[in-house]
């Protein structure tokens, strides 16, 4: 990187503490599609959803990993190995909740402990990104959030790629 690219990614950088991901990844799904894209994604694609809104958050701060930082693959350990368990037990009680007001108590709780792991989730990746070396400004040739969001996770399906174009319309610039 050169001195002002590095300067640049610094300036950038400092932006990322004053914006929390917790706080942009409530607010971003809330917003109308938001919710909708990242479960289409997530259930069809396979992808990660704090990871999603992290790329997001990089995004509409000017920011894209040149290359993956190593501290990722300890996430998606987190994620696969405690939320995914999770999230995978909530869904399979959501019948049975229906019909007992314990086990809907059960999921309920099951629920709050999900996202609680995301939030650790989403606090790691925004550690990550103020740390990270791998971070770099986009280029004004730099592919929209949606062709990137597509390349990453090779999304190809038409409501997949509609999803990417939901969440990029969505997203606020700074």
């Amino acid at each position: 990187m050169k001195n002002d690219s590095t300067a640049t990614a610094t300036a950038l950088r400092a932006g990322l503490a004053t914006d929390p991901l917790w706080d942009f990844a409530l607010d971003f799904y809330a917003r109308p599609g938001v919710e909708a894209a990242c479960l289409l994604l997530q259930d069809e694609a396979g992808v990660d959803v704090c990871e999603l809104l992290w790329r997001c958050w990089l995004h509409r701060h000017g920011l894209a990993l040149a290359q993956e930082p190593a501290g990722l693959a300890a996430i998606r350990c987190w994620q696969e190995e405690v939320t995914r368990p999770l999230r995978t037990l909530r869904r399979h009680l959501k019948a049975q909740a229906a019909h007992s007001a314990g086990v809907a108590e059960v999921r309920q709780q099951i629920q709050q402990a999900e996202l609680a792991a995301e939030r650790v989730t989403l606090e790691r990746l925004q550690r990550l990104a103020e740390q990270a070396e791998e971070l770099a400004p986009l280029s004004v040739a730099a592919p929209s959030l949606e062709i990137s969001l597509a390349s990453r996770w090779k999304l190809q399906k038409k409501a997949q790629l509609l999803a990417a174009q939901t969440l990029e319309y969505r997203l606020d610039p700074l």
